[in-house]
Order: C-alpha cells, then sequence, then structure tokens
C-alpha cells in the first residue's frame, strides 16, 4: 500500500515505523528537515521537507498514485486542507485526518465530500478520554479494550498473592467459575511473554491479558487479584481538553476535582461543568493537595501537556496518600521507566492514536487495531468473509486454522452472542474475530487469513 504520511512527530514518526516494518512504501512529509534525517537514517521510508498542504509538496510526496493520505501535522487546519487537496486534484482514495479542536469536531455535516473530503476523523482527546473512563470503570485494571460495540472485553490485569487461580493451572478456571466463560490470551512474566496453555500456571506479579462478555470482567479479575472498591473520588490535574472531556464524561457518577492553573480556564470550566469542583493552583502544591483531601482520593489523574509535570505531581499526590494515580506520559522512554512503581498507569495518547490509525490501514476487514504493552503486542478484530472454499477460516474449527506464531484467537461476536474461542469452535462468515499477537510482526500473516480469496463472489 502507498501511503504519504503528513508530520513527523511523535505519532506520524511512530505510525511510519509500524507501517514501513510490514511492506508498505511509505512517504513521510514534513518542515523540519532534522526529524526526516532522523527517520530516513532509521526506516525504510522517503522523506519530502515541505508543508503538507501544498499541491507541490504531495505531488513530490507521490499523491498521483498514493492509496492513503494520513495527516497528523500539530495543525488542524494543515490536516483538513491537505485532505482537501489530496481528494480535488489527487483523487486519494482514502483520507484521514487529525482533529482536534472541539469546535470543529461539534460540527455536523463538516467532514464529508461536498465540504470538507476527510475519510476518517482522528480525535487523540477523546480517544484517551474513553480509555481514562474505562480503566476508572474497571478498579485493579491495567488496560480494558472494548470490542463490537463494547460486548466483549480485553482486560489487562496484575496477579496478586493470596487471588483464588495464583498458583494454579489455567484449566481450573473453569472449575472456579463454572457458570463464566472466558479465554487467557496472553501472560508476561518479567516483560516476557507466554502463550497460555491448559497447564500454564499463574504466578504473583504476572500481567493477564483476558477476553470475556462485558457483563463476566469483574467475576474474572476476582480470581486473579483481590477485588478493589469502586471508584467514588476523582482529582483531575489539568483542565484542558482531556481533563474537561473527562470531567464531563463521569462528573455525573463520581465526586471530581480539577487542579487548573490558569485563572481564564478556571473560569470557562466552572461555567460548563455541572457538578466538577474547579480549584486554581498548582497540582505540585502540597498545601493544596492536603487541605484538599488528597488521601481520600481512589485515582489522582495527571492530564496536562507537561510530561515532567504529570510525573512530579502524581509522585507527589502518591506520597500523600491517593489510592492510585495514572499521568499521562508523551515521551516514550519515560512510560517504562515510572509504569508500576509510584505511577500505577502510565497513559501514552500516541499508542491509542496509533491503534485507531492502524485500523484504517489493516488488509482484510479490519475493525479495530489496539496496541498492548506499550506497542510490542496488537489486538486486532477482524470480520470473516466467505465460506469454506474462499476463506482460510470459515467454516473451520480453531484448532484447524493455521495461525502465526504467537497468535491467539480469544473470542468471536456472532450477532448479540460472546462465544469465548475453545479448540471447537468453527467460525462462520460473519463473525467478528477477536485475535492476539504477542509478535507484532506476524500482524500481515494473520490479515491474510481474513482475506477473501478470487473464488468467493
Amino acid at each position: 500500500m502507498k501511503i504519504i504520511i503528513l508530520g513527523a512527530g511523535q505519532v506520524g514518526g511512530t505510525l511510519a515505523e509500524h507501517l514501513a516494518s510490514e511492506a508498505n512504501d511509505i512517504t513521510v512529509v514534513d518542515t523540519d528537515g532534522d526529524r526526516l534525517r532522523d527517520l530516513s537514517d532509521r526506516l525504510d521510508i522517503r522523506t519530502v521537507q515541505g508543508r503538507g498542504s501544498f499541491p507541490t509538496v504531495l505531488r513530490q510526496a507521490g499523491a498521483d498514485d498514493a492509496d492513503m493520505i494520513i495527516a497528523v501535522t500539530n495543525s488542524d487546519e494543515i490536516n483538513m486542507i491537505a485532505c482537501q487537496v489530496g481528494y480535488t486534484l489527487f483523487h486519494t482514495p482514502t483520507k484521514i485526518a487529525r482533529v482536534r479542536e472541539p469546535a470543529y469536531l461539534t460540527r455536523s455535516g463538516l467532514f464529508n465530500n461536498d465540504s470538507i473530503p476527510v475519510d476518517v476523523l482522528i480525535s487523540p482527546e477523546q480517544l484517551v478520554t474513553n480509555y481514562i473512563k474505562r480503566l476508572i470503570e474497571h478498579p485493579g485494571a491495567l488496560q480494558v479494550i472494548d470490542f463490537a460495540g463494547g460486548k466483549a472485553q480485553l482486560v489487562a490485569v496484575k496477579a496478586y498473592y493470596g487471588g483464588p487461580l495464583v498458583g494454579q493451572q489455567l484449566r481450573q478456571l473453569r472449575e472456579h467459575m463454572p457458570n463464566v466463560d472466558t479465554r487467557v490470551a496472553a501472560i508476561y512474566r518479567r516483560n516476557r511473554p507466554i502463550i497460555p496453555h491448559g497447564d500454564t500456571v499463574i504466578e504473583a506479579d504476572d500481567e493477564v491479558f483476558f477476553i470475556a462478555a462485558k457483563a463476566h470482567i469483574r467475576a474474572v479479575m476476582s480470581e486473579l487479584r483481590r477485588l478493589e472498591d469502586s471508584n467514588k473520588r476523582i482529582v483531575i490535574a489539568g483542565g484542558g481538553h482531556v481533563g474537561e472531556r473527562l470531567a464531563e464524561a463521569i462528573e455525573s457518577r463520581y465526586q471530581v476535582k480539577i487542579i487548573e492553573m490558569n485563572p481564564a480556564r478556571c473560569r470557562y470550566l466552572s461555567e460548563n461543568l455541572e457538578s466538577t469542583i474547579v480549584l486554581q493552583g498548582s497540582a505540585s502544591d502540597r498545601d493544596l493537595l492536603v487541605e484538599e483531601n488528597i488521601n481520600d482520593a481512589d485515582i489522582f489523574l495527571a492530564l496536562t501537556n507537561d510530561d515532567e509535570a504529570n510525573i512530579m505531581a502524581s509522585l507527589l499526590a502518591k506520597r500523600l496518600g491517593a489510592r492510585k494515580v495514572m499521568s499521562i506520559i508523551n515521551n516514550p522512554a519515560y512510560v517504562d521507566l515510572v509504569q508500576g512503581g509510584e505511577i500505577d498507569i502510565a497513559i501514552s495518547p500516541q499508542l491509542t492514536t496509533i491503534g485507531a490509525l492502524l485500523t484504517h490501514v489493516r488488509r482484510g476487514d479490519i475493525v479495530s487495531v489496539h496496541s498492548l504493552r506499550r506497542g510490542a503486542a496488537e489486538a486486532i478484530e477482524a470480520i470473516a468473509h466467505g465460506d469454506a472454499k474462499s476463506s482460510k477460516v470459515v467454516g473451520r474449527a480453531i484448532e484447524d486454522i493455521a495461525l502465526p506464531p504467537g497468535t491467539t484467537i480469544g473470542a468471536i461476536i456472532r450477532d448479540e452472542e460472546v462465544l469465548i474461542a475453545h479448540d471447537d469452535t468453527v467460525i462462520q462468515t460473519g463473525d467478528h474475530v477477536i485475535l492476539f499477537l504477542v509478535d507484532k510482526k506476524y500482524i500481515r500473516d494473520a490479515e491474510r487469513l481474513f482475506q477473501v480469496g478470487l473464488t468467493f463472489f
């Protein structure tokens, strides 16, 4: 696939890295020559220096025969204009734009071929907000991913001493919960993946990824760790787009406070939020945190644009007694340093955004792609099409499907029913199949399974 990526920042650069390793023809456009040189030194890609919305620059990047333009510069306006130019002058089939400003996103009818021709809108702030909201709703989870509109969920938890299943074989999960069907998709032990089998023994501190119907998630979590109480009191540091959207989404169910430095922004938040308490000040102000009873907070969320400020505020809040702290970390080098220590969960906006972008790049009928373990693994939701003659999966039992190494099928969503995958489960056309890949280099092989052969009409 021939893809032009506009913007060589963290999202554009990481996306280029993902796609270049999968035999795509990638060209990256940016005004920053140093960034482009760094990318071209590391990756087998073309680079073009210039403004991505200029027709001459897009033509130089190969827009005449490109399959896709992915506009992820820091400017919403450049991203939108680039899609307009791609549509009008080059008839580019697929145009994806990152748009951050809510003023654009809330206008219905703005993005279509008769106005601004963007095929897929990516809003990083909304993606991150949804991601954090799921974590708040599942106390104790490290990652929660929805499939098939939330019918099934993939959840990562750390197994603790004292969990009923810790120290026992996985096959005993069925004995513990005869009325709950679930499947462990992968286990990470000391940062190394283990493909689970019935005789695999779960150890304390294992990071366990399991999939189940949404209604059964809490029951499965209780087998691996002591269930935490539901969250009630939440403190958000940073009243930017993410902080505002999150408060708006959860304030009807939780007691929410926002700490924001900017007085004008504080006034705006207090006028536009219903029940959230807005406090002006620094989230690194010890006296303010003590005064606002941070030791009673169930979750402290550091959501500013400053990684260092987020880390320091989170460490202070944890030291002062906040039960759990989560922090947005933009610099990938920091994520592995801080997660799992004083900071319980480090949230990477780049990986969340890249997962949404990859959904539209994958071959086959791929509904969603989710980056796991800071990009080391992926979960994919694919739709099976065809029949036993034209498809490698339809009409076959899971044990008869030649899955790539390190790949497991966790569940199948058939109409409204969630079917946890077992060896004798037969895939039918139209099924939504959830795959877990511990090694990203086999993504192409997994996608090919869901591409229909030439005999299918």
